[in-house]
C-alpha cells in the first residue's frame, strides 16, 4: 500500500559524497506533506540508529552528532521525495541506509513511530 523506495547508495571513498534520495508511493500516501521523514542507518554488528529527521513542513531537522557538518537532509513535497546528502564521507558511515516516515509533525529519533520503513540501500566508503 505504501512504499518507500531508496535509491543512490553506492561504494565511494573516503572523503567523497553520495546523494540518496527516498521516494514515496502509495494510494494512502497521498499527502506526503503530513509525514515526518528521516533516515536510519545500521551498520554490520550494530543496532540501528537514527542519522537524521526532518519535519513534516522540512523546517525541523535533527542530526547524529556523527554527521553534523557532513550531511544534510531535505524534502520535496511536490515530488514527494526525501533526500539526504552526505560529504566527506568516512568508513565508519558504511551502513544500510533506511528511510522512514510517519505520521507527525516531528518525531525524531524514536524508531518505534515511524510507521513506514524502506527497504534500505547499501552505503560502502572505503579507506
Amino acid at each position: 500500500q505504501v512504499q518507500l523506495v531508496e535509491s543512490g547508495g553506492g561504494l565511494v571513498q573516503a572523503g567523497g559524497s553520495l546523494r540518496v534520495s527516498c521516494a514515496a508511493a502509495g494510494r494512502t500516501f497521498s499527502t506526503f506533506s503530513m509525514y515526518a521523514m528521516g533516515w536510519f542507518r545500521q551498520a554490520p554488528g550494530k543496532e540501528r540508529e537514527v542519522v537524521v529527521a526532518i519535519s513534516r513542513g522540512g523546517i525541523i531537522t535533527n542530526y547524529a552528532d556523527s554527521v553534523k557538518g557532513r550531511f544534510t537532509i531535505s524534502r520535496d513535497n511536490a515530488k514527494n521525495t526525501v533526500y539526504l546528502q552526505m560529504n566527506n564521507l568516512k568508513p565508519e558511515d558504511t551502513a544500510v541506509y533506511y528511510c522512514v516516515a510517519g505520521n507527525a509533525r516531528f518525531i525524531g529519533s524514536e524508531r518505534n513511530r515511524y510507521e513506514y520503513w524502506g527497504q534500505g540501500t547499501q552505503v560502502t566508503v572505503s579507506s
